[in-house]
């Protein structure tokens, strides 16, 4: 962390503090949250600001604007009202666009202890183009800038590049959700392979979304669990028959080629032994367990019971964990089972010495549908960074804010 500084380090007392956050949250038909990960996530750093005497600018996306103005579906209202429930006061929303003179002149006359939330960033254009002028009008707000937004931490977006860049000599921080993310998913995970007992599971449809992250792991972990739709295309690559299973067949001498690169580089590689498999896809579809082969016109939707206790001994003696990716179609009680023992396994390695740490996403929203979110060391915020930073990809939003 040496090269951030956090928000816990800064004196925000009489300064106004511009905050990237991740407010991209669900919305139901009568626009009101269904999820409120994200928002409770960002408490503790807005807190940071408030009771010491600052004051909080945020800004967020929600959804996907066309960049042509407002549009009333993707307002951040349902957010303020959400948000100023948690904080216990009042959260308002100035103006239309998040640049507009409204939102300039709130923001100028804030006042130590208040928080305003722009509008979303993405009703203007210039946010996804990263552009400097749009940047310069959100820099104007405020005296120092701070990041806490890592579901974007992987884009180059301008509120995320371009303001920063503008706020030349000004403070930039980290926030307290994304110290605790580049602790988990950097600077632990950078370490585990010294202590040994490192295990990656990967679950998900496609393979194909997670060869750069199984190429930078190999190596790195000393076991790699596999489960989910991609199971099915390394094991055809294996030369397993996956019955009607889903399998990316352009990658298949690809997939040779990593699978043969991981277990050369020191990485033990588990694919499925056994299945829950149904003739179609369907949450009503009659299940069976099929061991070793998939017979033809049966596809696997979960990995099987012998599969979930191979998993589980493994995890139990691991030191450290990255989990990415659910076992199967765990939105359906009937194939669920898989990433419910996955589940329960990393929380407790995580309940004893173990550190386990949950991808973003699907991942996240199984963990928590499972009750197992609180129980395991680290619960990430970011589908796509938390798997950039396993593919030791780019980040442009940790960047921005890192010092010389």
């Amino acid at each position: 962390m040496s090269e951030y500084c956090s928000i816990r380090d800064f004196d925000p007392s009489g300064s106004r503090v511009l905050v990237r956050v991740d407010f991209n949250v669900p919305l139901n038909e009568n626009g009101q949250v269904t999820d409120d990960r994200r928002i409770r996530s960002a408490i503790p750093t807005i807190l940071a600001i408030l009771d010491r005497g600052g004051s909080v600018i945020m800004m967020s996306h929600l959804g996907r604007p066309k960049g042509e103005g407002y549009e009333a579906n993707l307002s951040m209202a349902p957010v303020a009202t959400r948000l100023s429930e948690l904080l216990g006061r009042s959260v308002s929303i100035p103006g239309s666009l998040p640049t507009s003179p409204e939102a300039v002149a709130a923001a100028e006359h804030l006042k130590p202890g208040e928080a305003l939330l722009l509008e979303n960033l993405r009703f203007e254009r210039g946010e996804k183009r990263g552009d400097s002028i749009f940047a310069g009008v959100l820099a104007s707000m405020a005296d120092a800038y701070c990041n806490d937004a890592f579901g974007t931490a992987h884009r180059a977006d301008a509120s995320m590049v371009a303001v920063p860049e503008a706020m030349k000599n000004q403070p930039k921080l980290l926030g307290c959700l994304m110290e605790k993310e580049v602790e988990y998913l950097g600077r632990r995970l950078s370490h585990a392979k010294e202590s040994g007992g490192f295990v990656a599971i990967l679950g998900g449809a496609k393979v194909s979304d997670k060869i750069p992250a199984i190429r930078n792991l190999a190596g790195k972990v000393d076991t790699m669990l596999v489960g989910g739709a991609m199971a099915y295309t390394l094991l055809a690559a294996r030369g397993s028959k996956i019955g009607a299973s889903r399998c990316e067949e352009e990658i298949l001498e690809a997939c040779r080629d990593m699978l043969a690169e991981a277990e050369s580089a020191g990485t033990t590689v588990l694919l499925p032994s056994d299945h829950v498999v149904a003739a179609e896809f369907d949450k009503n579809a009659e299940a069976s367990i099929s061991v070793g082969d998939i017979p033809d016109g049966m596809m696997g939707l979960d990995i099987g019971p012998e599969t979930c206790q191979t998993f589980i001994g493994v995890l139990a003696e691991a030191k450290t964990i990255v989990w990415n990716g659910p076992m199967g179609v765990f939105e359906w009680d009937t194939f669920r089972s898989g990433t419910a023992a996955v589940a329960e396994a990393v929380a407790r390695a995580s309940e004893g010495e173990a550190i386990g740490i949950v991808g973003g996403g699907d991942t996240a929203a199984a963990a928590e549908l499972l009750g197992v979110a609180e129980r395991v060391s680290h619960v990430s915020t970011g589908g796509g960074a938390s798997l950039a930073m396993l593919e030791g990809s780019p980040m442009p939003g940790l960047a921005a804010v890192a010092g010389d």
